[in-house]
């Protein structure tokens, strides 16, 4: 066994979370955070650890940082639910922890869109801080895109999880109308005011660098998808924090 916590938040996730925890069944220990699911969320994840815990949704920081709390073990990982751990890079992670001086480590991830691993667009490598020591890190707080901070030296791993982001379109659509409002209240927190410009200019940028300066066109069809799908989210969260404003 990898001596790891994994640490998982769900809400009716009854799809993504066999495989989820499928992939990291090979750790010491697997804590799952979950906002009281009226799927079969509960019922899958009891099958793999006893470690569920039913907590009211806080923000995704919060939640993360109630699981991280309950870790028994020096080193934790965070897995979202519809994420995958590769037995490459378990393999990795468990050679990595013998260099005791380390605090933390990045991950790529493989990104799927409707199916289709994205390569360009900046869906590729993705890393992201996942794996650190538990003594050394917190979650930032934040309304969304949630990090963690490490105290010490940090890593890139060269191994990927599998992230399937979105089995459809309407799927990620709703992750922008609820992405999407969280963002408009980080805005908000900021004190930013959203002028007519950054609800024309600002789209017209995120389309810009995902299609053409991040080469998204090689993607074809799901690249020209994910760049106007990108563009919409960010004229939606400043629209949104726009109106707030003006209430």
């Amino acid at each position: 066994m990898i001596p790891i916590s994994v640490v998982i938040v769900t809400k009716n996730e009854e799809e993504n979370i066999k495989d989820a925890l499928e992939s990291a069944k090979d750790f010491s220990e697997i804590i799952v955070i979950d906002s009281f699911s009226s799927d079969q969320t509960i019922d899958i994840c009891k099958k793999y650890t006893e470690n569920v815990f039913q907590e009211e949704w806080k923000g995704y920081a919060k939640q993360k940082q109630k699981g991280i709390d309950r870790a028994s073990m020096p080193w934790v990982l965070i897995l979202d639910a519809d994420e995958r751990l590769t037995p490459e890079l378990k393999s990795e992670i468990f050679t990595a922890l013998d260099d005791k001086s380390d605090s933390g480590f990045y991950i790529p991830r493989k990104n799927f869109f409707l199916g289709r691993w994205i390569r360009h667009g900046g869906w590729w490598p993705d890393y992201t801080l996942r794996l650190f020591r538990k003594d050394r890190a917190y979650i930032e707080e934040r309304e969304v895109h949630e990090k963690v901070v490490v105290k010490g030296s940090t890593k890139y791993l060269k191994n990927s999880m599998e992230h399937h982001t979105s089995r459809t379109l309407s799927d990620f659509l709703k992750k922008i109308e609820d992405y999407s409002t969280l963002s408009a209240k980080e805005i908000g927190r900021k004190g930013i005011k959203p002028g007519i410009l950054s609800l024309i200019v600002r789209p017209l940028f995120t389309f810009s660098k995902m299609f053409f300066l991040r080469l998204g066109f090689l993607d074809g069809k799901h690249g020209l998808i994910l760049s106007l799908l990108y563009s919409y989210y960010t004229f939606l969260k400043y629209v949104k924090a726009w109106e707030k404003g003006e209430k």
